[in-house]
């Protein structure tokens, strides 16, 4: 599948329209017209991309995005789990706000005040469509979509019950195939024929191009959500063949099975994986053949991301339409033993990938050094799009740092785990320099680490003299954070 119009558009440079934020103006410059939205979402993909500095991942249309727009290098979800992490982002509620810390939480339960974005678009005029896993699976917000909407069978709580019948059900219509258990997911990749037509995100990403070409003149809200690279990995073979599992090195703090480096707390690594390898250790051939099938997988979700950028392209709409790319959490391969992202206050589990493309801004082309947040992305695009403003947001507008990435932003991210699914056992703080995590429960204790100078976060400072107060500060921000959401003493 040719990626020459997007690229092409890459090589030509960026067309500034001069236009007000919100609007950009039609061909004869006479009536204004509202920016299009087209949001896409990857499940379970951490920042393992080209543009990212990652020398093994093969992710061209990613990485002309990247080029293109603006790239931040520090954006952290809320919560490493599916629906946590999608449920703040797609409110600009935080988990402890939203007391949702589990997969089987509806947020509008606890919340029926809460608009969700695409549903605030529909709202102000906006053609909404879904295609793919955007909410999580059985919790899609069915009134938010034009066209695309699911009906939700979750929603009465965590502990709502839903047979596997209509659990299947629902992942058929986001396009995500099967449920697999956790046995069938451990231990295998699935080899697609083809170019993988059959399967959930090459028909959801058919159906996300289907409306593109459909779309009439009232602006839209296109949401596109691939289910990759999440368990079971799978992609074409021509996919796998990129990659030389012999060539692949392990991570370098590899081990076997999930293990708690020395001086950091218990709590930091749950004792168990979630996706991969479960219940049984990981081989260094069998980690580099599973670290192969995570790039091949990743690959695929960039050749599918080409092919409706492509149609955008080809659309004309590509001047009036703000394209973002979106993680929901992150992921370790390994690195300490661990195969998932459930748990993970490393910076592998809550850093994201977030690609933001405004045809009109002066940032484009340059990468943002801020730490930000996924519920900043909400605010950010009814800001891009000159709708009202809402309040009640948590996260805050990444104008700013789109018309000027360098721009002073000090804000830390935060980000919680729950080991029960009621409190939180778990927080991060991230700011620009430091990372600080704070474990209540089970495997109490902290950590401070300076991913700069120590990447992979082999060394916690949080004993070290010399680091008392940065660790006091941060400590307090994680308590004020937490605040009568730890589990009691």
């Amino acid at each position: 599948m040719t990626r020459s119009n997007f690229l092409v558009s890459l090589a030509l440079g960026i067309i500034l329209s001069a236009c007000s934020i919100g609007q950009t103006a039609t061909a004869d410059d006479s009536t204004p017209r509202q920016m299009n939205v087209l949001l896409i979402i990857s499940d379970d993909l951490r920042t393992e991309l080209g543009c990212y500095g990652s020398e093994l991942a093969k992710t061209p249309c990613l990485d002309a995005l990247a080029a293109k727009g603006v790239r931040f290098d520090r954006a952290y979800c809320q919560f490493p789990l599916c629906n946590p992490s999608r449920s703040s982002m797609l409110t600009s509620r935080r988990p402890t706000t939203l007391g949702v810390f589990g997969n089987r939480t509806w947020f509008g339960t606890e919340n029926p005040q809460i608009v969700s974005l695409p549903k605030y678009f529909r709202q102000h005029g906006y053609d909404t469509f879904r295609a793919g896993k955007i909410f999580h699976g059985g919790i899609d917000d069915a009134k938010a979509w034009t066209r695309g909407g699911q009906d939700r069978y979750y929603g009465t709580g965590a502990t709502a019950e839903v047979p596997l019948r209509r659990l299947n059900q629902a992942s058929a219509e986001e396009g995500l195939g099967p449920t697999l258990t956790k046995a069938q997911r451990s231990d295998r990749w699935i080899v697609l024929n083809g170019d993988g037509e059959k399967s959930g995100d090459y028909q959801a990403t058919d159906r996300a191009i289907a409306y593109l070409r459909d779309a009439g003149e009232q602006p839209f809200f296109l949401s596109l959500g691939l289910s990759k690279p999440h368990s079971p990995l799978e992609a074409p073979q021509q996919f796998f063949d990129r990659f030389d599992v012999d060539q692949i090195p392990l991570p370098v703090d590899f081990a076997p099975r999930p293990t708690v480096p020395d001086g950091f707390p218990s709590g930091s690594i749950r004792p168990k994986n979630a996706d991969l390898f479960i219940g049984r250790d990981a081989s260094p051939q069998e980690a580099r053949e599973m670290i192969r099938a995570y790039l091949a997988s990743t690959a695929w979700v960039d050749w599918n991301v080409g092919r409706l950028l492509d149609v955008l392209e080809e659309s004309g709409m590509s001047e009036n339409t703000i394209v973002i790319f979106w993680g929901d959490h992150g992921y370790q391969l390994g690195e300490k033993g661990k195969w998932s992202k459930a748990g993970s206050l490393w910076e592998q589990g809550i850093r994201v990938p977030l690609l933001i493309y405004d045809p009109r801004v002066r940032g484009n082309g340059e990468a943002c050094p801020r730490v930000v947040e996924s519920i900043d992305i909400y605010p950010t695009l009814i800001n891009l799009c000159g709708l009202p403003a809402d309040d009640q947001l948590e996260g805050r507008s990444l104008s700013p740092l789109l018309s000027n990435p360098q721009s002073a932003w000090d804000y830390p991210a935060y980000s919680v785990w729950s080991e029960d699914g009621n409190h939180v056992t778990g927080v991060s703080v991230r700011t620009e320099r430091w990372h600080y995590a704070e474990y209540y429960g089970r495997g109490a204790g902290a950590f401070l680490t300076e991913p700069a100078v120590d990447p992979h976060e082999m060394t916690n400072l949080v004993e070290q003299m010399e680091y008392a107060q940065i660790v006091n500060e941060l400590s307090r921000l994680a308590r004020d954070h937490t605040a009568s959401h730890r589990p009691p003493d």
